[in-house]
């Protein structure tokens, strides 16, 4: 690969979905898929051009994963709704790697608008979700589609196991 950022990406977007599948039991100790299958393995999409259906899939959320210095939170978010809607996702997030840090520790943030309706499908209350999942808001001035709520690999992980459960 000539180009050493998408070279990043890519290694970025293979951490998550590595890091997702061994966390959630789907493959075994050699990296396998337990089911080859089966629609609930976490997979990195092909690139599909000006409808892109996001880096990671992970049933089911669509992951925009970045690794750059410069975050850039609600432009991500807009990206990751628009390519979760191409896939047929109902849930769009953005995933941030954290500098020297393992991928547990990568930054998972989500609009307003997705959190609540991830945490209405759950059926927890707004205490509920922050507290189980750790999410921390951020809010950005009066306009609300900049704000959004955050949370580490380690907990969004334990979030779609729970809700892949609850479904």
């Amino acid at each position: 690969m000539a180009n050493p950022s998408k070279a990043k990406g890519t290694a970025w977007e293979s951490a998550v979905r590595d890091y997702m599948n061994k966390a959630l039991g789907l493959v075994d100790e050699t990296g396998t898929f337990v089911d080859i299958f089966s629609a609930l393995n976490v997979r990195r999409a092909a690139q599909e051009g000006a409808r892109d259906v996001g880096d990671v899939h992970a049933v089911p959320f669509v992951l925009e994963c970045k690794d750059v210095l410069g975050p850039a939170v609600p432009a991500w978010l807009r990206q990751a709704h628009v390519e979760a809607a191409h896939a047929g996702y109902p849930y769009g997030v953005a995933v941030h790697k954290v500098r020297r840090a393992a991928v547990a520790r990568g930054r998972v943030h989500f609009g307003v608008r997705t959190w609540t309706r991830v945490r209405v499908a759950m059926g927890l209350t707004t205490p509920q979700m922050r507290e189980r999942y750790a999410f921390a808001p951020a809010v950005r001035g009066l306009d609300s589609t900049r704000w959004y709520l955050t949370t580490d690999m380690e907990h969004f992980t334990q979030l779609v196991a729970d809700l892949r459960t609850a479904r």
